[in-house]
């Protein structure tokens, strides 16, 4: 169980490294269109990864789950595997459309097969077909096989998901309630990427007037299909309202010496998911605290997806539910307007609701906490340490002792707001030194797995972190 769920803890990072490539991607095709610059060569640039997204998961999840540190031989891997695949279901059956469900499947594949043969001896006339490049030649020889057993088996897997489409679908406003809520409530375990990932880039399907087909919510709205948009306007309430909400009632209840502190983190949270859809930082400064103002937090959420849905506000994003996406695509959407006064009354829903629990129930959120004993090893510089001090090779630096020292590393990565250090002896690593380090969480999906939620500025730690590991 515990490999299991640090395997998919790998999957969501994975899931990460495409996804990066599809804010601007997304922009500028926005930008491109007809009703706008009108200039294809430019959107022909979003295209090149929207008509391209199982090759890009395919090659992210070869190296998410490598086992190797030069990650040139697994990309290729997992783009001969991707393209093995295809080229052999196009013979097998030309109707099987896999989708990044493809991708995904050849990524864990040539993840496999490159981990399985990379250190493979050869005779010495083929020596140099062994090693790192035996992978190569193993994984066609797999995945040739791979198309031929999904010939026969994807069109009943497809027909299920087929199956699972319509159900959402048909069931309207409920159904998009549904999706909603569990993207709320799957973030504290980094799962809520693997859920996005089918609805956003597989649910559904548009022929476009140049007969070029999408699939997904997200793709399909950007290249003008009027029926999509229904499971994404949701997220434009919670992101530029809701969130903003939580942040002003954790403010207000703060303690009155405390505000000033309140007002600027609060502040710069409210303003992070504003413009860039970023809540995490939010989110996790209060989730563990109370979990049933997270789930609070996650039924609004649903409940805003259904209102939307019924009011039909049909409005998609590519770089986040936030301003800029909302401003960018008012123009192509339905009822977009509609996002104001329902945000409003979500803001004051959130408001409301998440102020009174806070005071009723004493939780102790951001500038209500009781007064914390850092212990005798804790100098004084780390009591005043904070993000805002931009130090960041001196946060890596006391992290990494904290986990135990380089030696205890196993592998770490980061995604949008968090850093994950996996390690190989877990009773060593002094959790309360890293919490004194001002982050704003820290959790433990699994025995040897941390996540420590930093926020934004994840990047600069991480590349500082990188380069102690490197030493």
């Amino acid at each position: 169980m515990s490999n299991f769920k640090a395997n998919i803890q790998k999957l969501g990072r994975a899931m990460l490294l495409p996804v990066a490539a599809m804010p601007l991607a997304g922009l500028i095709m926005r930008l491109s269109a007809d009703d706008m610059l009108n200039i294809p060569v430019i959107g022909a640039a979003g295209n090149a990864v929207f008509g391209n997204l199982d090759i890009l998961f395919a090659i992210g999840v070869t190296i998410g789950f490598a086992k190797t540190k030069d990650k040139g031989i697994p990309a290729l891997t997992g783009f001969l595997a991707i393209a093995t695949l295809k080229k052999g279901l196009e013979i097998m059956n030309p109707a099987v459309n896999m989708g990044i469900f493809g991708g995904i499947i050849s990524g864990l594949i040539a993840a496999w097969t490159y981990n399985r043969f990379k250190e493979q001896k050869l005779p010495m006339v083929f020596s140099y077909f062994a090693g790192e490049k035996f992978p190569l030649t193993m994984v066609m020889i797999i995945q040739t096989v791979t198309s031929v057993v999904f010939g026969f088996l994807w069109p009943f897997a497809q027909a299920g998901i087929d199956t699972f489409a319509r159900l959402l679908v048909n069931m309207g406003a409920l159904g998009v309630g549904i999706f909603m809520f569990l993207n709320r409530l799957l973030i504290p375990f980094g799962l809520h990427h693997v859920l996005n990932t089918y609805v956003y880039y597989d649910l559904g399907s548009y022929t476009a007037p140049n007969g070029e087909v999408f699939r997904g919510e997200m793709t399909r709205f950007i290249n003008g299909d009027p029926q999509a948009g229904l499971f994404l306007s949701g997220f434009f309430v919670v992101m530029m309202f809701g969130v903003p909400a939580i942040c002003y009632a954790i403010y207000r209840a703060a303690y009155k010496e405390n505000k000033d502190m309140v007002k600027g983190i609060m502040g710069s949270g409210a303003a992070t998911s504003f413009i860039s859809n970023i809540t995490e930082p939010v989110e996790f400064s209060f989730m563990f605290l109370s979990p049933m103002l997270y789930v609070v937090h996650a039924i609004f959420a649903g409940l805003a997806g259904i209102v939307c849905y019924l009011l039909n506000i049909r409005i998609g994003f590519t770089f986040g539910a936030c301003i800029v996406d909302y401003l960018i695509n008012f123009r192509i959407a339905t009822n977009a307007i509609l996002i104001i006064p329902v945000g409003l009354v979500f803001f004051a829903l959130y408001y409301f609701t998440f102020y009174y629990l806070i005071k009723k129930r004493n939780i102790h959120t951001l500038g209500r906490e009781v007064a914390t004993d850092y212990g005798v090893e804790t100098i004084e510089e780390e009591k005043e340490l904070g993000l805002a001090s931009k130090n960041y090779e001196y946060m890596a630096k006391k992290m990494l002792q904290a986990f135990g020292g380089a030696e205890n590393v196993s592998d770490a990565y980061s995604c949008n707001t968090r850093l994950r250090v996996e390690v190989e002896n877990p009773t060593i690593v002094d959790e309360q030194r890293i919490k004194q380090l001002g982050v704003s969480g820290v959790i433990k999906p699994t025995e040897k797995n941390y996540q420590v939620i930093i926020g934004l500025e994840v990047t600069y730690v991480m590349a500082e972190f990188n380069k102690l590991l490197e030493q």
